[in-house]
């Protein structure tokens, strides 16, 4: 698919963009080619291509599940205006 300096313009007045007349052009074989590169890479056949979540095969560092901090919640809630069964109580805001 080629775009014309006019669908360029179209589609930087609909994304609300400013281009330079003199870049108009350049645009428009920027996004041509860009556009030809989609369509080639949609022809490709891929039926037996396995998906992949990362295209290296890494795996990610993970830190250890320890608890870091203290347990302050009955402390929380002694000065909380209503609690109950270890619970925060708030008013109702949705009928």
């Amino acid at each position: 698919m080629t775009l014309t300096a006019d669908d360029v313009r179209k589609i930087a007045h609909l994304a609300r963009l400013g281009i330079q007349q003199d870049d108009v052009e350049s645009y428009a074989q920027d996004l041509s080619g860009i556009l030809a590169l989609m369509q080639q890479m949609g022809e490709t056949n891929a039926d037996n291509v396995a998906p992949m979540a990362h295209p290296l095969d890494q795996s990610q560092r993970l830190r250890a599940d320890n608890v870091t901090e203290v347990n302050n919640r009955d402390n929380f809630q002694a000065i909380a205006p209503q609690t109950e069964a270890g619970l925060y109580l708030v008013p109702k805001v949705i009928e």
